[in-house]
């Protein structure tokens, strides 16, 4: 009886088709009313065999379009309904390098990780970037970038967080927003994710986030509902993780009533790359399509119709959103994509940008930029092998990774031979530098480094012959697992010896020590942070992270990026310790074997609303590096700051003047309460230049979330306005004063 039934649903509307129905934007419905349920299914689950070489005319079936991207929707022919593309990743777009018969490779460039980009707290920059992003997911054939990632940096030790901007909700939606518009202005579209509180990769797909209200609505849900109110992401990605409980995929509270009925969302919901789970409860709950899809899912949703487990009203749901989202593809509109974008344009675009999401941690005695510098002792591993980004989908095939050791030769200094000799040529170096590259995740361990061949005697020597001492220490993470403490997130006894030895070496000449941190997320500097005169943070900056770093060492450009995120004293100062895997936990690893409690299948946000520097500055607990932090090669004053009222909401206006010798940038970081709320960023200023700049806060901005009533409320009261060069130094206040209570529903929309 199944197949009868199936059957005369598939005649009646393939009489329909004989009209020749072709999809257009105005007529959906008509094609939606032309499909059989089969079709209809099929739209709704991910072209489950795009990895195989079936034959194309097999339903739900079709070869790969572009290699090694993530995943496809299924075409139907007849219809005009073309297949689209999903590409990773928030870096770049990751598809293959390789392809058969092709007498050349297909790279992609490397971009600065989402760390990095939100280090430079420059919205236009980003815009910038992911412009680029997008003109090569166009020139690739691909329909949809899926980024940016807008998780809140809960914990430093979570493998993903350099996919991730901040630890703050309001930079965090601002710098998705400013990404998305970026990426989207090229005709393609992005996919937000992880929809919601996927803080940790430690057991992923089955961990349960247990979040209060107030804690989900301010500090989870905030960046994304920011992002959504600011931009018009085409999908939005649900995450693999349970959140109180049950699957964000099955929660029909937040797929549907929040993301749509409360922050008017109109683009479709794609899962995560997730297997077979509850189908029916998934498509209910408000995913539209299902990545990257498998027989079961299509088999339960044909039997569901049939049985009566789902209505076709559901069904019909999903396909015309799957419908409206392919009429905007470039697929669908038959761009002849080039598989050809300007690689050359875009290297010398994240040469630029990395450089300016640097953080200058340290300038002892202003050491940098290097001036009379000719002769360099270079070491660690990384300076030879430096490493762009992070590992997992938010990797990238990049065409080369530019090396600091060739970046300051090409910018005319000598590097000490018999240290570069050491560790080019040590045997172990080859074994070091391939696990670092390709390693995934937590899998990458910390090689045995050339260090253990240098011994006391060979700095000594080299700190005779040289003008400056460089170290890098790198650091790898990526999808699949978390971080550890030890050897991770703190130094390894090795790594903590040879900083000793090199400034005990260099420090006894009279010579400068400089440290450069190439890693995708925090690392514990507090211990070691005394010994070297100068620290510069480059993150991972993308493939042009060699010559980025050594522009910023010899002063071609000036350091100006701030702090995203709080680098604490010790990993254990951070409240979300009580409740995170600290032992580089995997995505599937039994619990037993590793970690000390009971259970890891949930994970208990005890620490509420103090995350971050919210605890930090809460707590008055003092941190190595705080929130919005970052030196500079000159000096700003700020004068005459001024607040007025401005429709429903305050706007705040400080003049920043360069007070010192070279030109630069400074952040204004305004802060209510304590609380970060705008923030801006003056252009390049010359010495003796100023900008005087405006940020505007919405009164609800400054509202907190009340459970009991179900509504957003800012209070009566004065409120204390600051403006910031970092969350602990304020170089302005002023106050703000709400005359009475406001409140706001769930579906206030303050752009409107």
């Amino acid at each position: 009886m199944k197949k009868i039934a199936f059957t005369l649903l598939s005649i009646a509307a393939l009489a329909v088709s004989a009209q020749e129905i072709r999809l257009t934007p105005q007529n959906i419905d008509e094609v939606l009313s032309a499909l059989t349920l089969e079709e209809k299914v099929n739209l709704i689950v991910g072209c489950h065999d795009a990895y195989t070489s079936k034959s194309e005319t097999m339903i739900g079936h079709q070869e790969r379009i572009v290699p090694d991207a993530a995943g496809t929707t299924t075409a139907v022919e007849r219809l005009g309904v073309p297949p689209t593309v999903f590409t990773d990743g928030p870096a770049g777009v990751r598809i293959s390098e390789w392809r058969e018969g092709a007498d050349r490779n297909f790279y992609a460039t490397g971009f600065p990780i989402a760390t990095a980009l939100a280090s430079s707290w420059d919205l236009d920059l980003v815009y910038e970037t992911t412009a680029a992003m997008g003109n090569e997911t166009l020139e690739y054939g691909c329909d949809v970038l899926l980024a940016p990632g807008t998780n809140i940096h809960r914990h430093p030790l979570c493998g993903r967080n350099f996919e991730y901007f901040s630890e703050d909700p309001i930079l965090s939606g601002k710098m998705s927003a400013a990404y998305i518009n970026g990426v989207q202005s090229q005709g393609v579209g992005t996919s937000i994710k992880h929809f919601v509180a996927n803080n940790q990769e430690t057991m992923r797909f089955v961990n349960d986030s247990r979040v209060d209200m107030r804690t989900l609505r301010e500090l989870y849900l905030k960046p994304f509902e920011i992002a959504l109110r600011e931009s018009n992401p085409w999908t939005v990605m649900s995450s693999y993780d349970k959140l109180n409980g049950e699957y964000t995929q099955c929660s029909e509270w937040l797929l549907t009533k929040v993301l749509r009925e409360e922050w008017g969302y109109d683009g479709i919901v794609v899962t995560d790359w997730t297997g077979t789970r509850n189908t029916i409860a998934q498509i209910k709950a408000g995913n539209d399509h299902l990545q990257p899809g498998t027989d079961d899912q299509v088999t339960h949703l044909m039997e569901g119709v049939q049985k009566g487990w789902i209505t076709m009203d559901y069904i019909d749901r999903a396909a015309r959103r799957v419908l409206e989202y392919i009429v905007k593809t470039p697929r669908y509109k038959g761009y002849q994509y080039s598989d050809n974008p300007d690689l050359t344009a875009h290297a010398a675009l994240v040469r630029r940008v990395g450089s300016e999401c640097m953080v200058l941690l340290k300038n002892d005695g202003d050491v940098l930029p290097l001036r009379e510098t000719k002769n360099v002792a270079l070491f660690g591993v990384t300076s030879y092998d430096m490493l762009a980004g992070g590992t997992g989908s938010g990797d990238v095939h990049k065409p080369y990774i530019s090396q600091l050791s060739d970046a300051l030769e090409a910018q005319g200094l000598t590097l000490n031979a018999d240290i570069k000799w050491m560790y080019v040529n040590y045997k172990t170096y080859a074994q070091c530098a391939r696990t670092a590259r390709f390693g995934h995740g937590g899998d990458w361990q910390q090689p045995v480094l050339p260090e253990a061949a240098i011994d006391r005697t060979i700095i000594e020597r080299a700190a005779k012959s040289s003008d400056v001492a460089i170290y890098t220490l790198g650091r790898q993470a990526g999808e699949g697992s978390d971080r550890k403490v030890e050897d991770d997130f703190n130094l390894t006894a090795q790594e903590r010896q040879i900083i000793a030895d090199i400034c005990d070496a260099f420090h006894q000449q009279g010579k400068p020590v400089i440290v450069i941190m190439n890693t995708p997320s925090v690392v514990e500097t507090a211990s070691w942070k005394t010994q070297p005169d100068a620290i510069l943070l480059a993150w991972e900056p993308g493939q042009e992270v060699g010559n980025s770093v050594a522009d910023v060492l010899t002063g071609k450009v000036c350091p100006s990026g701030k702090l995203p995120c709080t680098f604490p004293n010790s990993c254990m100062d951070h409240l979300s310790s009580r409740n995170f895997p600290l032992f580089g936990g995997k995505e599937r690893m039994p619990v037993q074997e590793w970690d000390p409690r009971s259970t890891m299948e949930y994970t208990n946000y005890e620490e509420g609303l103090l995350v971050g520097y919210r605890y930090f500055t809460t707590a008055q607990k003092a941190v190595s590096y705080p929130f919005g932090y970052g030196l500079s090669y000159t000096t700003f004053a700020y004068s005459g700051a001024k607040i007025k009222k401005v429709g429903d909401g305050f706007e705040v206006s400080v003049t920043i003047k360069n007070t010192g010798k070279v030109a630069g940038k400074e952040v204004a970081q305004l802060y209510a309460n304590g609380v970060l709320k705008a923030f801006a960023k003056t252009r390049e200023l010359k010495p003796g230049e100023s900008e005087t700049l405006t940020m505007n806060v919405p009164n609800y901005f400054l509202a907190r979330y009340d459970v009991e009533r179900e509504m957003w409320v800012t209070d009566k009261g004065e409120y204390t306005i600051t403006l910031n060069s970092d969350v602990l130094t304020t170089q302005a206040t002023l106050t703000y004063k709400v005359a009475k209570e406001l409140t706001y529903t769930n579906d206030y929309n303050y752009t409107k």
